[in-house]
């Protein structure tokens, strides 16, 4: 009798088959993770390389205002300088860079050479600039100070001043500000260590100014008997309620005079309290406090700066201008680029600020500006080993 077995080597087969799918499955997943990942390398490099672009078209942009302030300044041709401020100002796009000498327009785009060559297909194809801006922005560290022209297109006699965004708190998790109680009656000048974390350091504000009649330096040290005042300081307090937003701080912030209450020529013993937001949940910033600015003595046109100093902590903060309720912008002071790159088809677009220095008035930012302690010791002698250092360490 001969008996047949029918199923021998069936396993084995099953096994190979099986092993065979598994492994092209694998196979298949590992070179389109690979696939994903060399797309995503390329992209990558594409957007930084657009980037890179966009920030060329800003450094031209830069070398276009350099070019507007040599052409503007003191005794310069008006002609001249009118027609530049319109080509640099213009809303069409790379209008403010044909200004310049060696910039090649191709296409309606700038192309990028490296090395003499272009390898990557890199160019900016727009970039705008607007001289004049609604807002002068910035951040400071705890203890720094800046100094603001306030040169605007229209007159003005209000500087609001916000200061303390979400990006100032220490945590990004956490929206809530630290604020000294609103119905405090004192405001304690703490120690540096004493200061919390997510409390808007309080800001230091001075007026400067000046009218178009001229003026003395005695202008500079009190207000003449019409109230009229050319420098004036005010020290502003966070205050309101931990944690708890408050809308109105910033829809209707507290207006205050810097010829009602300055501490230059007044010593209070306190500084002055602001209304601001205990809560960042909505964005924007927690403090806002609108001044009120003085006739300048001699009147006349405005001329005037703003210097701002935050004490106990760091601050990202919005300087505007307002006449009685309108907003007046400012003139070619912090003015903003905009600038698109381009790699191949991929698109990287760049809106920054320019900081304006006027080269026909080079005012310092301050005399001494120092976040520890000063020592001064003064001499008069002719005898050498007098002059050493007598200061402290």
């Amino acid at each position: 009798m001969i008996h047949k077995n029918q199923q021998r080597g069936a396993v084995s087969l099953f096994v190979v088959v099986f092993a065979a799918l598994l492994i092209t499955v694998v196979t298949v997943s590992f070179v389109r993770v690979m696939i994903q990942d060399q797309q995503q390398a390329s992209t990558t490099d594409l957007s930084q390389s657009a980037y890179d672009s966009a920030q060329a078209g800003v450094e031209d942009a830069k070398r276009a205002l350099v070019r507007l302030q040599t052409i503007c300044e003191t005794g310069g041709d008006p002609a001249a300088c009118a027609t530049v401020i319109s080509q640099v100002n213009s809303s069409t796009c790379n209008d403010a860079v044909s200004t310049l000498s060696d910039i090649g327009i191709s296409n309606n785009e700038v192309r990028i050479q490296t090395g003499g060559s272009n390898n990557l297909d890199q160019a900016y194809t727009c970039v705008k600039v607007n001289l004049d801006t609604l807002d002068y922005i910035g951040v400071l560290s705890a203890n720094q100070s800046k100094f603001i022209p306030l040169t605007s297109v229209d007159p003005f006699d209000t500087v609001q001043v916000e200061w303390f965004s979400s990006d100032d708190l220490s945590s990004d998790m956490n929206s809530i500000v630290d604020l000294q109680t609103g119905s405090s009656t004192s405001w304690p000048l703490l120690s540096q260590v004493s200061w919390k974390a997510n409390r808007p350091p309080i800001m230091r504000t001075q007026m400067m100014q000046y009218g178009s009649n001229g003026f003395t330096l005695s202008d500079f040290e009190s207000a003449n008997a019409a109230g009229q005042s050319n420098a004036n300081t005010l020290f502003m307090y966070p205050s309101g309620t931990t944690g708890v937003a408050n809308p109105s701080a910033v829809s209707n912030p507290d207006t205050r005079s810097f010829s009602g209450r300055d501490t230059r020529k007044t010593p209070t013993g306190a500084p002055l309290p602001i209304t601001c937001s205990g809560n960042l949940s909505a964005g924007g910033y927690a403090c806002t406090a609108k001044l009120q600015l003085p006739v300048p003595i001699s009147a006349g046109s405005r001329s005037a700066f703003l210097y701002l100093e935050t004490l106990y902590n760091k601050a990202n903060y919005r300087v505007t201008l307002q006449n009685g309720a309108s907003a007046v912008k400012f003139n070619a002071v912090q003015p903003e680029v905009d600038s698109t790159g381009r790699t191949n088809d991929l698109f990287r677009r760049v809106q920054t600020r320019v900081e304006m220095a006027d080269i026909n008035y080079a005012y310092p930012n301050a005399a001494v500006d120092i976040a520890g302690n000063l020592c001064k010791d003064f001499r008069v002698t002719d005898t050498e080993a007098d002059f050493h250092d007598s200061c402290p360490q």
